[in-house]
């Protein structure tokens, strides 16, 4: 179900330093069983659209925190979820890359119609929503604009 339907961004990225940003966006369509030079193609595809095609051969590990984070999401997009779990996706992010993902987030929602749920300990942060809700003391609340 995760692998067809779901997307997931960690909260740390979660990208495997061994292999290159390319690869670890191919990943999900490799446990999928797509064709290597498939997979390569939809995943170059991906990078392109979002103007990140220069970072496909570089290591995760010489991405700066931003980068990883949007190829991370990059990574959650490739089976063509239906919808994408953000688990705290800018905690380890500053203020620009922040925006930055959230722009990110807010394109794919928006072009793509991909359902985004994110889950935040940050009350005011800005979100890409529209609707937003919040847990407190185990009872579910919207929050009014």
């Amino acid at each position: 179900m995760r692998l067809r339907h779901i997307g997931f961004v960690f909260q740390f990225f979660n990208l495997i330093p061994a292999l290159t940003v390319l690869e670890n966006i191919e990943l999900p369509l490799a446990l999928a069983g797509v064709e290597k030079a498939e997979r390569r193609r939809m995943a170059l595809e991906l990078l392109c659209y979002f103007d990140l095609e220069s970072l496909g051969e570089r290591s995760p590990e010489s991405l700066s925190g931003g980068e990883r984070q949007r190829v991370a999401v990059i990574r959650a997009l490739t089976n063509n979820p239906e919808i994408i779990l953000a688990d705290e996706p800018a905690s380890s992010l500053d203020d620009e890359n922040s925006d930055l993902l959230t722009g990110l987030l807010s394109e794919i929602n928006r072009e793509r119609k991909v359902a985004i749920v994110i889950s935040t300990t940050n009350l005011h942060e800005k979100l890409p929503t529209n609707r937003d809700y919040f847990l407190r003391e185990g009872r579910l609340h919207i929050r009014s604009s």
